[in-house]
C-alpha cells in the first residue's frame, strides 16, 4: 500500500457469513482489522486481532447501537482523497489513519420492516467508501471475499478495476435498501406515487423471449415471489411465454376456488377451466372445454397431482404443469416426458401494481381486485338466478376477468364450455364462445367482461341456450339488452364493475 501504517480494514456486517475466515486471511496478509458491535465480538471470540472502533474514537457506542461509527476519525479515514495535499494535511492534523477497505452489509430490512431496521451507520460507511473508490475498497456481499483476498495476495492491493466494480455493487446495495424503506413508508397509500423506483435483480435467464430471435430474462424485486421458491422437477429451460402463461394459470386456479380446480392456459388466455370432485376430474373437465387449443398448453392444478391425473396429462402435449405437489407415482410418469416442465410451487403472492413498457416510458396501474359479492350485484330481470346458476355466474365471472378483452365466457356446472377471447367486438367473442361450446352451454351461464353495447352481443348467448348472464351494465342500451333477456327467460345480473384485460 506504500504507506507507513499497515493497510486497515473496517469490518461491520449484519450477515456474518465467512467474516471470520476473511478477517483471518487479511491479518495473515499483514492488514490491521478494526470493527464494531457484534462483528467485533465475533472476531474476538475467534481470536482474531481486532481494534474496536470505540478505542479509536474514544467514544463509546450509544443510543443502543444507533451511533457507533459516525465519527470524523472513521469517516475522515474513509473519505480522504490521498492525492489532495489539503486532505493529507487534515489527516495529520487530526491524527486520522486512512482506512483502505470497508466491509459492511446492511440490516435485511424486508425480513422485519420497522424503524430499528433502518441502518444509518452501515449505509453511511458503504456510501463513503464507494464514493472514494479511487483509494478505498468496499465489500457488501460475502461472495466477494475470495476475490478480494486472492487479488491482495497476487497484486498486493486491490486494482482500480476491482474497486470500481465493488463500488458499483455498493451503490446498488444502498439503492435497493433505500427502495425497501421507501416502499414500507408508503405501504398504506392507495395512490400511485409521484415517483416510482423499481429495483430488479435477474433471477433467471430464459431460453428466449416471445420468439426465438428475442432474448428474455425473469427478474425479481426485493420482495419474494412464488417463482423464487418453486421447485422444477423436470423439463427444459423456460421461455418468456412459458413463464408468462404459467404465472397466469397458477394465479387463476387460486383465484377460482378452494375446491379441486384445474386450468389450461394458451397464449395468456384460459382455454379450459373446471372444478371437479377431485383433481383428476377437474383436469379432465378443463380439457374438455377446448381440446384443440389445449395442445401445447400450460396446466395448473390447485391440488397434489395424482397418478390418475398424470396419466391423462402425459397423453397430451403439454408445455408446463404446475401444482402444489406430486404423488411419487405421478412424478415418475411425468418425468418420462423429457420436455415437460414440472413445477412444485407455493400459492402465488398478491401484487399491488402492474407495470408495462411503452417505448422508453411505462404505464402503471393498481392491480384489478376481483370482488365476488352477490349483495352488491343487481338482478335486473324479473327472474332471479337459481343457486346453481349463481355458482356458474360467479365461476364464469372470475374466468372472464382473467381473459383478454373483449371476452365472453360460457360455463355450466362449474366447467368452462366456451371462451371467446381478445376480440375487437363483443358479438364475435360471443360467437366464438358459442362455437366452442357446441351445445354444452344449454342451461348454463354467460359472463361478459364489459357491458353489451348492443343486443347482438347477447344473441350468441341466447342461441347457445344459456339461462343466466352476468355483465357490468352501464350501456346506454341496457334497457334493450334487458328486454332481450326477459324475452328469452334469462336471469341477468349487473356487477357494476368491468374487468377489461389487455
Amino acid at each position: 500500500m506504500n504507506q507507513v501504517n499497515p493497510p486497515r480494514a473496517l469490518l461491520s456486517v449484519y450477515d456474518k457469513t465467512g467474516i471470520v475466515a476473511f478477517a483471518d486471511a487479511l491479518v495473515t496478509l499483514g492488514w490491521e482489522i478494526i470493527s464494531s458491535g457484534g462483528t467485533a465480538q465475533e472476531l474476538i471470540n475467534a481470536n482474531i486481532p481486532v481494534t474496536e472502533v470505540s478505542e479509536i474514537t474514544q467514544s463509546p457506542e450509544m443510543l443502543e447501537g444507533r451511533v457507533k461509527t459516525l465519527h470524523p476519525l472513521i469517516h475522515g479515514g474513509i473519505l480522504a482523497d490521498r492525492s489532495n495535499p489539503n486532505h493529507l494535511a487534515d489527516l495529520k492534523k487530526h491524527g486520522i489513519t486512512p482506512i483502505d477497505l470497508v466491509v459492511s452489509n446492511l440490516y435485511p430490512f424486508n425480513s422485519d420492516p420497522g424503524i430499528e431496521m433502518i441502518d444509518i451507520g452501515g449505509s453511511t460507511m458503504v456510501r463513503a467508501a464507494a464514493k472514494n473508490h479511487a483509494y478505498v475498497g468496499v465489500i457488501v456481499e460475502p461472495t466477494d471475499y475470495d476475490l478480494v483476498v486472492e487479488e491482495i495476495k497476487t497484486q498486493g492491493t486491490l486494482t482500480t478495476e476491482t474497486r470500481s466494480y465493488l463500488a458499483h455493487k455498493a451503490f446498488m446495495h444502498t439503492a435497493s435498501y433505500d427502495h425497501q424503506i421507501s416502499g414500507w413508508l408508503n405501504r398504506d397509500s392507495q395512490e400511485l406515487p409521484d415517483s416510482l423506483h423499481i429495483e430488479l435483480t435477474e433471477a433467471e435467464t430464459l431460453r428466449y423471449g416471445e420468439n426465438p430471435h428475442q432474448k428474455g430474462s425473469r427478474y425479481r424485486t426485493a420482495k419474494s415471489s412464488w417463482w423464487d421458491s418453486a421447485v422444477m422437477h423436470g423439463g427444459k429451460e423456460m421461455s418468456y411465454l412459458n413463464v408468462f402463461d404459467t404465472d397466469a394459470a397458477w394465479r387463476l386456479v387460486h383465484d377460482l376456488s378452494e375446491e379441486p380446480c384445474a386450468a389450461i392456459i394458451k397464449h395468456a388466455n384460459p382455454c379450459g377451466v373446471a372444478i371437479g370432485t377431485d383433481i383428476s376430474s377437474a383436469y379432465q373437465r378443463a380439457h374438455e372445454c377446448d381440446p384443440v387449443s389445449a395442445f401445447g398448453g400450460i396446466v395448473a392444478a390447485n391440488r397434489e397431482v395424482t397418478e390418475e391425473m398424470a396419466q391423462q396429462v402425459v397423453e397430451i402435449f403439454t408445455e408446463v404443469l404446475v401444482a402444489p405437489g406430486f404423488h411419487p407415482a405421478a412424478l415418475s410418469l411425468l418425468t418420462k416426458k423429457k420436455n415437460l416442465r414440472i413445477f412444485e410451487a407455493e400459492k402465488p403472492e398478491t401484487a399491488t401494481k402492474e407495470i408495462r413498457s411503452i417505448g422508453n416510458g411505462f404505464l402503471v396501474q393498481t392491480t384489478d381486485p376481483l370482488q365476488i359479492n352477490r349483495d352488491e350485484w343487481e338482478v335486473v330481470t324479473s327472474r332471479h338466478p337459481t343457486e346453481s346458476e349463481w355458482l356458474d355466474l360467479e365461476f364464469a365471472w372470475t374466468i372472464a376477468a382473467k381473459v383478454t378483452s373483449n371476452t365472453i365466457v360460457f360455463a355450466k356446472d362449474l366447467q368452462a364450455v366456451g371462451i371467446g377471447a381478445g376480440q375487437q367486438n363483443r358479438r364475435d367473442a360471443g360467437r366464438i364462445a358459442s362455437t366452442k361450446a357446441a351445445g354444452r352451454a344449454t342451461g348454463g351461464a354467460c359472463a361478459s367482461d364489459a357491458f353489451f353495447p348492443f343486443q347482438d352481443g347477447l344473441d350468441a348467448a341466447i342461441e347457445a341456450g344459456v339461462t343466466s348472464v352476468i355483465q357490468p351494465g352501464g350501456s346506454i342500451r341496457d334497457d334493450e339488452v334487458i328486454k332481450a333477456a326477459e324475452k328469452s327467460g334469462i336471469a341477468m345480473v349487473f356487477t357494476k364493475e368491468r374487468h377489461f384485460r389487455h
